[in-house]
């Protein structure tokens, strides 16, 4: 038996002799959104630049990102951004990004609440029709790089560590091709170094246009992915020298294409490695369980994560792969668009239970459109509640189906353990307001431990929402430094036992949401605990570490031991 084997045995065996977990209280008084984007100075808008040939490009973008890009301690932001689109284009023309209103833009997080525009002096304002953002260390220099999806060559920017960074797409040999949406990093195979999985949309061009709707003025409509062939996803390996290749069908999950959309990863099975979930639009959603050997086998079906309980697909965008229930195995949930239900999948120790009827969140969203989502807990009781950004596809849907919205609120479901709450009227004035969301990101833009969320809205200004916090809960981040696995500590699995008794499950991942990427720091709500008895992770490398009697209310940066002084 191995060390990574002996680790995670001693860990299941120690979950089945606990005893019952307690139960957190949290006070009555709920936290609410601010909108606070003017007195941020961001002024963003995702433009997707709508034309009267209703190309399909034009509904999807953007992507944001959470991150700490010159490691001050405090989130920056980056939004993706479409680009000029004729009406109609011209063959062989590509999408134009010279003018300014269509760059993607990178924010310095000045500390105060106020954020600077650096995309120039930085260097990232990118090329191309931009979709998505993945965020991770791939070269282990403990600064944050970026990669951006694109209809198009996408980009691998460096961090140069000097506020500036650098396209290296050529020479890691990542550019991709194509439609891509979603991207995440993740080490897959365990070995230190960060890979790359890109996901891809369809095989689509400008050429290839339809005209999908009745033929009168106003309804033609964007056309159904199902018009268009599947896409297959990219894998690139990190061969640890700055270079990746790509692996993508060798692995088998290049072998299987889809309409891919969100991206995420978890190890539902507890096995030690990391599983990928993607969500497909309109066909099923795809799970590839790791077989540790650098290999996937796709087993949605089998494992229950491919169609709602009625055997039907639905149209997959927004994705998180997180516990909701606190039973210490991953939960997956995928928004869809109205006239469906948001999916939420019960994991039942490595089977999926379609759960979205009798956790409340199919009653709640079957009349709305989910892009980016997580599961957060907002109010810090120890439950990861749901924040989910909505609009419609369709900006002409009202004339088809007019009980459906094109511009939608935002929808807050509160975790009552296990069961789903619409408290967003409760919420903030800002959570009412009808926008086309697309992308979101999650975090901690304050560091005051109650997380915020940065949604990108397509044609319209982007959203900077705080969180008031002020209910008296405790909580906890965890910041992973890893040292014989990634750098980020992308992977590790993590879990709290606070001095209650309630114990919670996290991973530290930027992936998730619909082509964005959230805070790498892994937030726990302690609920009236004010500190954690028992802290203890998983290292991708199999190292087990273990704290004890760890201060609530506080940023904790966790190092990776050494193997010989791990507590196993």
């Amino acid at each position: 038996m191995n060390r990574r084997t002996f680790a995670l045995t001693m860990l299941a065996l120690e979950r089945a002799a606990r005893p019952a977990r307690a139960q957190a209280v949290a006070p009555p008084h709920l936290p609410v959104f601010r909108d606070a984007t003017v007195e941020s100075r961001i002024a963003f808008q995702c433009n997707g630049s709508p034309t009267s040939q209703k190309y399909l490009i034009e509904t999807m973008p953007g992507g944001v990102a959470m991150f700490d890009y010159d490691g001050d301690g405090l989130l920056d932001l980056y939004f993706v951004n479409g680009a000029k689109l004729d009406d109609p284009m011209p063959p062989g023309k590509a999408p134009d990004k010279s003018d300014p209103r269509f760059w993607n833009r990178l924010y310095h997080n000045n500390g105060n609440g106020t954020f600077t525009d650096v995309t120039e002096k930085a260097g990232v304002r990118g090329h191309g029709y931009g979709m998505g953002v993945a965020v991770g260390d791939y070269d282990n220099d403990g600064r944050a790089d970026l990669y951006v999806t694109n209809f198009g060559k996408n980009i691998l920017y460096h961090n140069n560590g000097d506020g500036t960074f650098t396209d290296v797409t050529e020479k890691a040999g990542v550019a991709g091709g194509g439609w891509s949406s979603s991207a995440c990093f993740v080490d897959y195979d365990c070995d230190g170094h960060l890979d790359l999985i890109v996901t891809r949309y369809m095989e689509w061009d400008f050429a290839k246009n339809l005209w999908c709707g009745p033929r009168e003025p106003g309804y033609r409509g964007y056309c159904h992915p199902e018009s268009f062939k599947k896409a297959t996803h990219f894998v690139y390996h990190n061969n640890g020298d700055g270079t990746f290749t790509d692996v993508s069908r060798e692995c088998g999950i290049g072998a299987a294409p889809g309409y891919g959309l969100g991206i995420a990863f978890n190890d539902y099975d507890q096995d030690g490695w990391p599983d990928i979930l993607i969500a497909n639009d309109n066909v099923p959603s795809q799970c590839f369980h790791n077989l540790g050997n650098g290999k996937f086998e796709e087993v949605a079906l089998r494992k229950g994560l491919a169609y709602d309980e009625d055997g039907r697909t639905f149209s997959g965008m927004g994705i998180d792969f997180n516990d909701y229930d606190n039973d210490g195995w991953s939960d997956v949930v995928i928004g869809a668009l109205a006239n469906e239900k948001y999916a939420l999948f019960g994991n039942r120790k490595g089977r999926f239970e379609y759960v979205s009827g009798q956790s409340g969140l199919a009653r709640i969203s079957s009349m709305h459109s989910g892009w980016g989502l997580k599961l957060i807990d907002y109010d810090n009781d120890g439950w990861k509640d749901l924040f989910v950004a909505q609009g419609h596809v369709m900006d002409n849907i009202s004339l088809s189906s007019p009980s459906l919205k094109y511009l939608e609120p935002m929808l807050l479901l509160r975790n009552r353990r296990g069961a789903f709450e619409d408290v967003s009227a409760r919420s903030g004035d800002a959570l009412g307001v009808p926008r086309a969301s697309r992308g979101a990101a999650f975090g901690d833009l304050d560091n005051d431990g109650f997380p915020d969320v940065v949604v990108s809205c397509l044609n319209g200004p982007a959203v900077i929402l705080r969180n008031s916090g002020g209910n008296g809960n405790h909580w906890l981040l965890v910041n992973t430094v890893g040292t014989t696995s990634n750098r980020d500590g992308i992977g590790a699995r993590i879990r709290v036992v606070g001095e209650s008794g309630f114990e919670q499950h996290g991973i530290v991942t930027t992936a998730g949401s619909y082509q964005s990427a959230n805070d790498k720091r892994v937030h726990f709500g302690l609920g009236q605990d004010q500190r954690v008895k028992i802290l203890e992770i998983v290292w991708p490398s199999g190292i087990r570490q273990r704290l004890e009697n760890v201060a609530s209310d506080q940023i904790l940066t966790v190092k990776e031991p050494p193997r010989e002084k791990a507590r196993a």
